[in-house]
């Protein structure tokens, strides 16, 4: 767990080293902020659906860009060999940079927590969508990060892991829209349906905690990390 928690820092404190970070944080909360106040006083009711509506969209441009470095960067400077020659595990490595990944998130979420807090000055919300919605959105966000991070670690170029990462997710979003499904068999519509990343958190958001949403990322996020460490593992036969 010491090993885990080493690499954590090392990872989380990256994050804040560059002005990345910073300009991270700002664009999300300007974008996001903007986009649902421009609505807010039209429909004139104190919730925020159309804020969590907006969040499988902007994070899919925004959590390839912080995973796309994870990797690619180690793969790039030549750190990557020295790291896997240190007595540590391939669970024990992508762990810790998962979970600093994952605590940047999690920070840039919390930040948005002024929009509740003035939506309660402002009258008397619904606390169940907003509490289910930021379950969902932390949940979410930690399956895109799994995603991204296991792309990450194919490539030694940043900008093909941001694309490549953004299309992943892409995909895994619209596999289960109508757009998609319509041209299925009928058989294969509540499986597809069910992979999608953006179905579960529409019930989530609506305040519905239910298990299945929450086992469903779990897995999502399991997978994607296994995957991530298989990737190390077969690095170190080349």
């Amino acid at each position: 767990m010491n090993t885990v928690l080493a690499i954590f820092k090392k990872e989380f404190v990256s994050f804040f080293i560059s002005p990345i970070a910073y300009i991270f944080i700002t664009v999300y909360l300007a974008v996001t902020n903007f986009l649902y106040f421009q609505t807010f006083f039209l429909v004139n009711q104190v919730e925020m659906r159309s804020y969590f509506s907006l969040l499988p969209w902007v994070f899919l441009f925004l959590v390839p860009a912080i995973t796309m470095r994870s990797w690619a960067e180690e793969k790039k400077v030549k750190t990557l060999e020295l790291l896997l020659t240190w007595p540590v595990s391939d669970v024990q490595v992508v762990l810790g940079k998962f979970l600093a990944s994952f605590s940047f998130l999690a920070i840039v979420i919390l930040l948005s927590l002024t929009i509740p807090v003035t939506l309660m000055i402002l009258g008397n919300p619904d606390p169940g969508p907003i509490i289910g919605g930021y379950l969902g959105a932390i949940l979410m966000g930690a399956a895109y990060l799994s995603i991204g991070l296991w792309v990450s670690s194919h490539t030694e170029n940043q900008i093909v892991a941001f694309i490549l990462g953004l299309v992943a997710i892409f995909i895994l979003i619209m596999i289960g829209s109508p757009f998609m499904t319509l041209r299925m068999p009928s058989a294969m519509v509540p499986i597809l349906s069910h992979l999608s990343l953006a179905n579960h958190f529409e019930s989530i958001e609506r305040g519905v905690i239910d298990s299945r949403n929450i086992i469903y990322y779990l897995s999502v996020i399991g997978f994607f990390l296994f995957l991530n460490v298989q990737s190390l593992g077969s690095r170190k036969y080349e």
